[in-house]
């Protein structure tokens, strides 16, 4: 359908899971892609599926906690396909689980730098190679872990993933009137190698399941989908927005 047609994107967390799924959707609606994750090969291997299918790709090794990473991967966007138009920052960690009175600071401050301060620097960067073009789609992936749902012994992951939302709403309406929409996306329970450590057993995975109004995990390529909403012009009325894709494991009570 080339929705996103001559559209240059980034995507963090590509080398495995939603990422990957969504660089190859957005290549195939048309966009240029830049790709990045801290696994070279795997990386290497999307960006040839991406050709391989008559896209357009490239990828950069590195890790989105690092403020030169996320400024080099708006250079590469700049100077290898003129600019930047879309990003969904996806890259994110569960970070330790357990009792929170024994959580040490610095697994409390490595939770929170991968999943929200390296969101702010990508931002940080995005935003003014957006605002040269005159629009733009700024995308985070949160989670339903935090904001409508708690989950014990997960308070590093909740924070970091509702402090995304709060984010979200102060860029959207800092520069909604400039031309970029800004939102989160808040997947459920995805089959992916994150989702998978929740449901590594078979009575695991059914418990996850049915938590879910739908009785099933994503698939990665669902929540791709809409990552793509978010992308394109169906969705140029939407931002600051918190778009629960879960399943409806926010309102199942059964």
């Amino acid at each position: 359908m080339n929705t996103l047609l001559n559209k240059v994107a980034i995507i963090t967390g590509a080398s495995s899971g939603i990422g990957y799924e969504t660089a190859k959707l957005f290549a195939t609606e048309g966009a240029k892609v830049v790709v990045g994750a801290r696994r070279q090969p795997e990386l290497n291997m999307l960006v040839e599926e991406i050709i391989n299918s008559g896209g357009e790709a490239i990828a950069l090794a590195g890790d989105v906690k690092d403020e030169s990473f996320a400024r080099a991967l708006v250079d590469l966007a700049t100077e290898h396909y003129g600019g930047l138009d879309i990003a969904f920052n996806n890259a994110g960690a569960i970070g330790v689980v357990g009792a929170t009175p024994e959580m040490s600071l610095s697994d409390w401050e490595d939770t929170l730098h991968t999943n929200l301060t390296s969101a702010f620097l990508g931002a940080k960067y995005q935003l003014p190679a957006m605002l040269k073009r005159g629009n733009g789609s700024l995308i985070f992936t949160s989670t339903f872990v935090g904001y409508t749902v708690g989950l014990p012994e997960m308070a590093a992951y909740s924070a970091s993933k509702a402090g995304l939302i709060g984010l979200t709403q102060a860029l959207a309406a800092e520069f909604g009137g400039k031309g970029v929409r800004v939102n989160a996306l808040l997947p459920g329970g995805t089959d992916t190698a994150m989702g998978r450590s929740f449901a590594s057993t078979p009575e695991a995975l059914a418990f996850v399941q049915g938590l879910h109004a739908l009785k099933r995990m994503a698939t990665p390529d669902e929540i791709a989908k809409s990552a793509l909403y978010l992308a394109s012009d169906a969705s140029s009325f939407t931002t600051g927005t918190a778009l629960l894709v879960d399943g409806g494991v926010s309102i199942n009570r059964t």
